[in-house]
Formats: structure tokens, sequence, C-alpha cells
């Protein structure tokens, strides 16, 4: 979207030479490092379409990069859909369980750039009066970061892990013309959707990069994640209706099968509040996530809480409809307001649609 020790063997290798740079006076006193001090910033997370939330070990979030807002319980008419996500995103600090900069990190940089092709293919059918939808966004790009002042940046590039997810939405208000000329029909009232989503963990898996840098552009660890989405639009009271959408996505993480580390379940939710003013659609757009166990590894418990993360971002976001051309184009910029056990983040995306047939 983290009480025994966690035995070094581990954390073996390159990760272990780091840490002996460190000048650590025995072998337990390393341990001690590499448990309460490396652990903690690694089970951070980077969130975003960037992440779906960039892992630097342990979460990623299910969904396509950059995360859903604005219309996330509603399907498009049936056809074939396609287009582009572009990506940006910075990380200043990360968070300990306090919500402190994890002791030992003194030299905290982590950046990416992130670019996705995705499509939507809605079928002509209808299941218990609501219509299908069948999604696939494969992102690519590069994850740069440093940890610590002796570590120099190292980055990452190739393909990340795909997210694909199957959902369900019905409709229980009406579409109404828009007060602007040529802007789309709005659907008033109240919209559900239910579905499931993975992240595959097929992308560009970075180990050492991940362990001594916070880099690696695929994550290696399996997420199935059951989704459900709302969507409500009120009369047109201000402009053209006010809209409140939100999506929860149930992350359940498999093992990651290099380093045995195994992340609690983790309850993230996308959400948006906006106001449609004919072929233009604006407000606040958030992210909060949650985990609901603790993380694992080698079965033991991370110390030293868990490393149950708790992460929230808020900032804008702006639609820009063209039917005309059966194109959209969104912008959205968020910064995180609350990290623990996380990563603090800023990034920017922009994304683009349009219906091939």
């Amino acid at each position: 979207m983290m009480d025994e020790g966690v035995q070094l063997s581990l954390l073996a290798g390159d990760l272990y030479e780091v840490w002996q740079e460190i000048a650590c006076a025995s072998e337990e006193i390393c341990r001690q490092c590499l448990v309460s001090v490396w652990s903690r910033a690694l089970a951070g997370i980077f969130v975003f379409w960037a992440s779906p939330l960039w892992a630097i070990e342990g979460n990623t979030a299910a969904g396509p990069i950059g995360g859903t807002d604005m219309r996330s319980a509603v399907l498009p008419p049936p056809g074939f859909y396609a287009g582009g996500i572009a990506v940006g995103s910075t990380v200043p600090d990360i968070k300990d369980g306090k919500g402190e900069t994890v002791p030992g990190l003194d030299a905290i940089h982590l950046r990416e750039k992130l670019a996705a092709p995705f499509f939507l293919y809605v079928p002509n059918a209808s299941l218990f009066g609501g219509s299908i939808g069948l999604l696939g966004v494969f992102p690519a790009g590069e994850q740069c970061g440093q940890l610590v002042s002796f570590v120099p940046s190292r980055c990452s590039s190739g393909f990340g892990d795909p997210y694909v997810e199957i959902a369900w939405s019905r409709a229980f208000g009406q579409l109404r013309p828009s007060r602007y000329p040529g802007a789309l029909p709005i659907m008033e009232g109240l919209v559900v959707s239910l579905g499931a989503g993975a992240v595959l963990p097929i992308g560009h898996y970075d180990q050492r990069s991940q362990a001594q840098n916070g880099a690696s552009i695929g994550n290696n660890t399996l997420d199935v994640a059951p989704t459900a989405a709302v969507t409500y639009t009120t009369p047109p009271f201000v402009f053209d209706g006010t809209e409140f959408s939100a999506k929860f996505y149930w992350n359940n993480y498999w093992t990651n099968p290099a380093t045995q580390y195994k992340a609690g379940a983790l309850l993230d939710i996308d959400f948006a509040i906006t106001e449609h003013i004919g072929k233009f659609q604006a407000g606040l757009a958030g992210f909060y996530a949650f985990q609901t166990a603790d993380d694992r590894q080698l079965g033991a418990i991370v110390p030293p809480d868990g490393h149950r993360l708790k992460y929230m971002m808020l900032g804008g976001v702006l639609n820009y409809d063209m039917p005309e051309y059966g194109a959209v184009i969104r912008v959205k910029a968020l910064t995180g307001v609350f990290s623990r056990n996380a990563v603090v983040s800023k990034a920017i995306v922009i994304g683009f649609a349009k219906k091939l047939y």
C-alpha cells in the first residue's frame, strides 16, 4: 500500500556489506541496525500511479499508475479505449512509525519518471443491469534513489509490473443534458462498481538497487485486490453538478521470493470531490492507505511495530472532455500530508484517453 528477530541471512550479500561500512561494533549491533533502521526504511512506500504505489520493500497498491479519482465507479459506453499516463514524482523523506525521519538515512532523495499505455474494453453486453470493463495498464520508466551518503545514487529502468482489472458497473441514476452547449451529458445520481485487480510481478526487479537505493521499477510481489467504487452526482445546484467519488482496493500480497518479505494486507482509498462545469471537471483529489496486518519476513513480524503503514496524499485534479474527438485529458497533482512507516512524496500525473472504436 508492516517477537522475534529477523535472521541476518535474509539480508546477506550486498546489503550486509553496506551496513558493515557503517562500522557497527559487532555482529549483534549490525543485526540491530538492520532491523531497526534499514528495514523501516525499506518497508516504506512511494505512492502514486507511480506505484500503483512505488514500493521500496513491501507494499505496492493496486490500481492504474497515478490512481483513480473522479468518475471512479463509471464505465464509458461500449467500445475499445486506449491512452497513456505520464507520472513524475519525488521523495525527499521517509518516516518511521512515529512520524519521524528514519534514523541513519542521511541522504534521502528518490525520484521517478513513468509512462504507461493502457486499454479499456467495454463489451456491448449487460450483466445484472450493468456493464463490464476490462482494463490493462503497462508502465515503464526509471526510478532513481539515494538513502545514505556513502552509497551513491543508482537508477533502475525498464518495464514495470502491469496492472489488470475486471469491473462491473451499474448506474441507478439517469443521464441528463449539460447546461453548457457541446458538453457531455451527466449521470446524475448513484453509480456503483465491483471488481478485482492484480499487479503482476513480471517487471524488471533490481534487488540490489532496491535494497541499497530504494529504487526498483518492478516489485517481484503479486498483489491481488478486490475493488469497490461509488460515484454520486448531485443536481446542478452550483454549475453542472457536484460529484463525490471513491474507490476502495483491498490489497493482498504474496511473498517476495527473493527476500522472503510478505507485506500485510493494505486497504487504499482513492477519492475526489469535483464540480462539473461544461467540458471541465475540477476539484479536490486524494489518496489514503493503511495496513490491516503486520509485515513479516521469514515468518517473523518485522520489528519494531510490524511496519503497519499509514499514508495520505491530497491535491487537485482537472479534467477536460473533448466529445467531438471522443477523447479526454486529465491532470492531477498530489503531495503527502501524513506518513507513518512510509515515504513523503510529491507527484504530478497527466493522462489522455480516446475511444478507438
